[in-house]
């Protein structure tokens, strides 16, 4: 019996997150705004989780932030990340306000400590899948 690799992990796309997907396919990072409140929103929802309107608009983010919390994975939870074992997972405060988990490249560094100045970089793991990723401001 043959091993055969695991297949990678695809984002959901759906109606609501597509313009998420899509801007980090273009290399812009993007996200849900409330236009009654404000609120920049992440993950994508349907509704402000301030106000609970529906209306929204998307916004282009500088992309800048700070770590405010970083883990290196030694052991793979998944069959599909086997072969970037070890790798790291960072927290990144946003500069305008929201919190993502991500990863720093390259991905098998050791995890920058909290305060660290970074900035999305798009990562292209297929023809068709784009991660938002972060690497450290020189």
């Amino acid at each position: 019996m043959t091993d055969t690799p695991a297949e990678i992990i695809r984002p959901s796309v759906t109606d609501l997150n597509r313009p998420f997907w899509e801007g980090c396919n273009a290399g812009v990072l993007r996200m849900q705004a409330c236009l009654p409140a404000g609120h920049l929103r992440y993950p994508v929802s349907d509704a402000c989780p301030t106000c609970l309107s529906p209306d929204f608009e998307w916004r282009e983010l500088s992309g800048e932030g700070d770590i405010l919390s970083a883990v290196m994975f030694k052991r793979s939870y998944n069959k599909a990340y086997e072969a970037q074992v070890p790798y790291n997972v960072v927290l990144v405060q946003l500069a305008e306000g929201p919190r993502m988990f991500s990863n720093v490249v390259p991905l098998s560094s050791d995890p920058l400590p909290a305060g660290t100045r970074v900035h999305v970089i798009f990562d292209r793991i297929t023809d068709d899948v784009v991660l938002p990723r972060f690497a450290p401001v020189k």
